[in-house]
């Protein structure tokens, strides 16, 4: 069994989201993008899924050109991209970007013989939460630290 090979992280939404429920869908993509994302080339800073018209759609997701020489002039690099769900899990996803308070971020993009995006439902942190986290991470590394020097 081929192990999932991590191609794009988005650090950002595990610090500022506490992530309720992840899903992971396809991704439609064009074959120079495919390539750029395979050699581990793109952002999903600020990046959203929205739900229009019964499809999901990935906006905000940047994938710079695999060789910019070879590029069309009409290539958009954040242009919105189509994702490939169940149609029970589109209508899950619209149900849920209805509700106040919830978001649908992508979360990291993977290579398991197909390109995929794995996209979480979550609800944004106060600063009070990420604080507490930053105090936590703090404190495991002071153990880590106090643990080699043993």
């Amino acid at each position: 069994m081929k192990q999932d090979t991590l191609l794009i992280e988005n650090k950002k939404a595990r610090m500022r989201f506490t992530v309720l429920e992840t899903f992971s869908a396809g991704i439609e993509l064009s074959g120079a993008e495919a390539k750029s994302l395979r050699s581990k080339q793109g952002s999903l800073d600020g990046a959203r899924v929205i739900v229009r018209g019964g499809e999901a759609y990935l906006v905000g997701m940047t994938i710079p050109p695999y060789q910019t020489g070879n590029t069309p002039v009409s290539y958009d690099p954040e242009r919105t991209r189509r994702l490939l769900l169940t149609k029970k899990e589109i209508a899950e996803m619209s149900d849920i970007e209805s509700m106040k308070g919830l978001t649908i971020v992508p979360i990291d993009v993977y290579n398991n013989r197909y390109i995929k995006v794995r996209v979480a439902i979550v609800r944004g942190k106060g600063k009070a939460d990420r604080r507490e986290d930053l105090k936590r991470q703090e404190a495991k590394k002071d153990i880590a630290r106090a643990l080699k020097r043993r």
